[in-house]
Order: structure tokens, then sequence, then C-alpha cells
């Protein structure tokens, strides 16, 4: 077995087509498509090269057969702002073999050594962290989109080399059908019709409004996260339009008290049940088939991407609001059946528990791995920073 660094169209290919081998009697995956891979490897297109660098590894086979892939990278904005500078690794795919995995471990960690990183992250995204970031260890069914989904047997590779738990992915997955839990409903109307409050779901012609107001609720709501950075019109904008072609305007909602945007729900339909069909490829056949398919209502279920209260504003039942009003929606839409909440971290208290007010149960559970290279600084386990349960408390403190 040897290792190589992608560089050539071949290897490229090579590279997206790994998955071929690990997942061929696997009927649970779901290939991405071959596209968005390749634009996290493209500075032209992925942002974070203007503040990281990135690179890609394989590893062949004796017979020069591809067996395995890795991916190692260094967003600069957040590699200095942990105990020790942490680089990321991730895109891991192996045969059932630890010394391959462990070949492939050990390529990503002498990148990032090279230059300057103490530790490295994985497997998680060279991009924003609602894409391909965590290891499932639990709940094995087919994955939504953008969802990382991989074999039971790559946590013992993690696990084995010295990655360590750094912090648990909780998904949980609410039934539409079942009614909420009346307590919620009562929160929700009395906020849904309280004066100075209003809700407004968004619609692309006023996509820029939306924009701003999301950027001023994200980057108040996320201030007291860990190596927090604030968000950017332009990548935001991006991530749009990258959606437009699936997304339903009406499911998602912004909140507002008087002209003032205080919080946003946003979710989209699961574009994967459509996708499962392409094998990874976006072609003129495929896209006519998308066509048809988002007409035949397949998308029976949303993926809940992220949602926020501005910290002045929580406490008051503006997640109810928000929900009273989606639920109007929903119920016009009898092909939604289900709304996958993902993903919420272990330091992220509040949200978990709001997950269990609206009656959402337990679907899945990644895992992100923190390996330090100094082996004499593995027994210091380090554990994400959670977020304060009252971070209005904080913020006026």
């Amino acid at each position: 077995m040897h290792i190589i660094e992608v560089k050539t169209d071949k290897e490229k290919r090579q590279f997206l087509d790994v998955v071929k081998i690990i997942y061929k009697n696997d009927d649970s995956y779901i290939r991405p498509l071959d596209i968005m891979i390749e634009e996290v490897f493209d500075p032209a297109v992925n942002d974070f090269f203007q503040h990281g660098e990135a690179t890609r590894f394989l590893l062949l086979n004796d017979e020069h057969t591809p067996i395995g892939r890795i991916a190692a990278f260094i967003n600069e904005k957040k590699a200095y702002g942990f105990q020790q500078p942490t680089g990321g690794m991730g895109f891991f795919e192996c045969i059932n073999d630890e010394k391959a995995a462990f070949k492939l471990f050990d390529a990503a960690k002498e990148w990032l050594s090279k230059r300057g990183m103490e530790a490295m992250d994985g497997p998680i995204n060279f991009g924003e962290n609602d894409n391909f970031w965590g290891l499932l260890v639990e709940g094995f069914a087919p994955p939504s989109f953008g969802m990382q989904y991989n074999p039971l047997y790559y946590k013992d590779f993690f696990e084995a080399y010295g990655f360590e738990n750094y912090f648990e992915q909780v998904t949980n997955l609410l039934d539409l059908k079942k009614p909420f839990p009346e307590r919620f409903w009562k929160i929700a109307g009395w906020i849904g019709k309280k004066p100075g409050y209003h809700f407004r779901h968004f619609t692309w012609k006023d996509s820029e409004k939306f924009i701003q107001d999301f950027i001023e609720i994200y980057n108040d709501a996320w201030q007291f996260h860990e190596n927090f950075t604030p968000m950017k019109a332009d990548t935001l904008r991006k991530a749009l339009n990258e959606t437009k072609a699936f997304m339903d305007e009406e499911l998602i909602w912004f909140a507002y008290y008087e002209d003032t945007p205080i919080g946003f729900f946003v979710q989209f339909p699961d574009v994967n049940q459509i996708l499962k069909h392409f094998n990874g490829k976006m072609n003129f056949i495929n896209k006519l088939r998308f066509i048809y398919l988002k007409w035949r209502k397949v998308m029976t279920r949303t993926r809940v991407v992220i949602m926020g209260i501005r910290p002045r504003w929580q406490r008051n039942g503006i997640e109810s609001g928000i929900f009273w009003h989606l639920r109007k929606v929903v119920d016009k839409k009898p092909w939604i059946k289900e709304m996958e909440l993902s993903w919420v971290g272990d330091f992220n208290p509040k949200m978990r528990a709001l997950h269990e007010s609206v009656g959402a149960e337990f679907f899945k559970k990644h895992i992100t791995y923190r390996y330090l290279f100094d082996e004499t600084k593995r027994k210091e386990k380090q554990r994400a920073s959670a977020i304060p349960v009252d971070t209005k408390e904080k913020l006026l403190s």
C-alpha cells in the first residue's frame, strides 16, 4: 500500500469513486453529488481558501487500485483558537483494514504537522458544519442531504488510532403527523399573537433583506459559541443560491420584534430523497429526472439546518411562535411527514431541551473527534466548551 497526494484529473476522479468499493453492498448509502465534493477543494469556489488551505490523499494497494482516501485542511480563522493549533481532516473512506486506515490518518497528520498544527479534528468539512461533519456512530438510516454517513467500523479505526470524543452531535426526528405537546401550543399561540412580534417566511424577491437579517441574528446569537467567526453576506448568498432548485420559501421563517430581526428557523426539503437515484452525477438526464421527481413530491422529509434566537429575546417563546406559523404551512403540504432536527452538539443543552419540548425522538448520533499529535498530552481530555444555558443573562451581565 502507498499514499499519493491528489493532483491530476484522474486522481480527482479516483478520489470520488473510492465510495464505489466501500458502499457497494450498503443500500442505505446515498452518494453525495460529485460536484459538491469537488467544490470543497476548488479555491475559486470555496471561500475558506481565503483564510486556509487543503489537500487530498489517495491510498492505493499493490495493484495501484484506490482503497481509501482522506483530506486535510487548515482554517486559519479557527486553528489558533484552541489550546493548541488544530487543523482538520475529513472525507475519509477506507476498506475494512486498520493498517490502511492508519496510513491515511498518518498522511493527514504529517501534512498538518509540517504546517504547524499540533492536533486535528475529524471527520469535519473544509467549510461550514452543516455539511459532512462528524462520524456516524448510531442510527444508520439513509442520510439526509449534507449529513455524514459511513460504515460502523470507522469508529474502531478512529478510536484505536487515538482520536478522542471532542463533542457529540445528536439528530432528532419529529413526526409531523403526531400532535405537539399541548403546553407547547399554548406558548406558541400566545407569542404568535403578542403585540410587537411578527413572523415572515423567506421570499426570493426580498432575499437581500433576509440575508442581512440572518447575519444580524447569527452574529449576535452565536457570539458565545466556541471559536465563533462572523457570517459573511457573500458566503450566505452563495449557500442560498445552491439550494434554489429545491428550496421551499415557506419552510424558512424569521421572527421580528417591531422592525428588529430576532430569530430564524431554516430548513430545506431533503433533496437526498431524489439524489439517491443519481449516483453522484447531475447530468442532463438527471436534471430532467430531478424536475419530475420534485413534481411527484417524493421529498417527504425536511432537514432543519439551523435555528437561532438573539440572546436578548431568549426565554420569550420565540421558537414556539415560529413553529405556530410553520404548522399552518405544513398542514397545506400533506406530503411532508417528517422533520429532521440536525444536528445539536452536547455543548448546546438549550437546543436539546427545545427538541424534547416539541416531541422529537432520537434518530442519529455523530461524534466529532480530536487527535493530539503529542502523545504525552492525550491524557488531558479536551471537550468542546458548553454554550451557557442562559446567554441572555450572560449578555446583560
